[in-house]
């Protein structure tokens, strides 16, 4: 067995074998593009090779999976290299933002083929901002060649906190009409397509962690994310972590002034709040450097490796904050944990969070619940 994935040969556990092999054809596909024989797949699985053959011979059927060759010569005959078909189904990301909607179409490698976005007013009644959210949906659908009936699912990714399990809001700073909202229910029926609802900072996060940008099983990090409002998506040893009530993560609503002033959440001293008034004076730098105070406490507290940014207001003078921000947390984690902590900027850009929800739908099909 390889790299800790073991199958095991029962037919009551079909669909996990298949997921474990579809799993290592995308790994395959998004490395080198190169491909894996199917002698390598019951190796790495701990499948036996005529249960591998069956399974890929339905995932050829199904049009999952294309051969990519030959492999170099062994003394034998050469095997037949296979990667994933990766055009042949798609999942659709949407980051739900308080003044904006972005809809993104990825692949089965998780790749984006297409992405727009448009001006949203969330304090809308909820049927308006449905409505808007499945017309772009549906158009960015239709202007994709071969995608319309070829939607797997729909991930939503929303300002927090919310009920990850249930799929419903909980409550937005600033937009109590959405309070209690059953989103994920309500857009699934709108779009006649399975929906999975999480929260933006945790889609980010996802989009960081999944390959081609993963770094490794054990990875450690908080992914920041300032934009309308300020929260983390936070991966600890390589699993996304929401907490037992999905609430981990509300990184903004830490207070580092007790007589600051006034958040939108009700409290005081909130680093959101102290962020978001420093950008609207057009402080930047000090900005920067309040979040990297916040980063520096994320630290001492959970002992991760390396800090991610992200965001509009971040990415909008990303070097800026990359350099303030990493600025403030030495002059602190230095002091408090011993090291200088990395400090990097979302590879997936002002796309980042459409595409980790787009990667929440198309988790079942390779074996993973939603975003674990």
């Amino acid at each position: 067995m390889n790299n800790g994935t073991a199958g095991a040969n029962l037919p009551v556990l079909r669909s996990h074998n298949t997921a474990l092999v579809l799993g290592l054809l995308r790994t395959a596909t998004v490395a080198d593009g190169a491909g894996i024989s199917r002698l390598e797949l019951a190796d790495r699985t701990g499948l036996t090779p005529q249960a591998v053959s069956k399974i890929v011979a339905r995932l050829r059927a199904d049009g999952l999976v294309d051969e990519a060759g030959r492999g170099a010569p062994t003394g034998g005959k050469p095997r037949t290299l296979l990667r994933l078909a990766r055009r042949a189904r798609y999942a659709v990301g949407v980051h739900l933002d308080r003044d904006e909607v972005t809809v993104l179409l990825a692949d089965l490698a998780g790749e984006t083929t297409d992405a727009r976005t448009a001006p949203l007013d969330l304090g809308r009644p909820a049927d308006e901002v449905l409505r808007a959210v499945a017309g772009l949906v549906h158009a960015t659908v239709a202007d994709t060649p071969g995608a319309d009936g070829a939607v797997l699912g729909a991930g939503v990714a929303s300002p927090g906190p919310l009920d990850h399990g249930t799929g419903a809001l909980l409550r937005i700073t600033g937009f109590p009409a959405w309070d209690g909202y059953p989103l994920r229910d309500a857009l699934a029926e709108r779009l006649g397509l399975p929906v999975v609802l999480d929260k933006d900072t945790n889609a980010a996060a996802l989009s960081v962690l999944s390959p081609p940008d993963r770094t490794g099983a054990g990875d450690s990090f908080g992914c920041l994310h300032l934009g309308s409002g300020l929260g983390a998506g936070l991966v600890l040893g390589g699993a996304l972590h929401r907490g037992a009530r999905t609430g981990a993560g509300e990184f903004g609503h830490q207070a580092v002034a007790l007589d600051g002033p006034r958040c939108a959440c009700g409290n005081r001293g909130c680093l959101e709040a102290l962020c978001l008034a420093a950008v609207g004076r057009g402080d930047h730098a000090g900005a920067a450097r309040l979040l990297g105070l916040g980063a520096a406490n994320l630290v001492s507290l959970l002992d991760i490796d390396r800090v991610v940014l992200g965001g509009r207001t971040v990415l909008a003078r990303p070097e800026l904050f990359r350099r303030e921000v990493g600025a403030a947390m030495d002059a602190r984690t230095r002091r408090s944990a011993g090291r200088t902590v990395p400090v990097s900027l979302v590879p997936d850009g002002a796309h980042a969070v459409a595409r980790g929800a787009a990667l929440l739908a198309l988790a079942p099909l390779f074996g993973q619940t939603a975003g674990g």
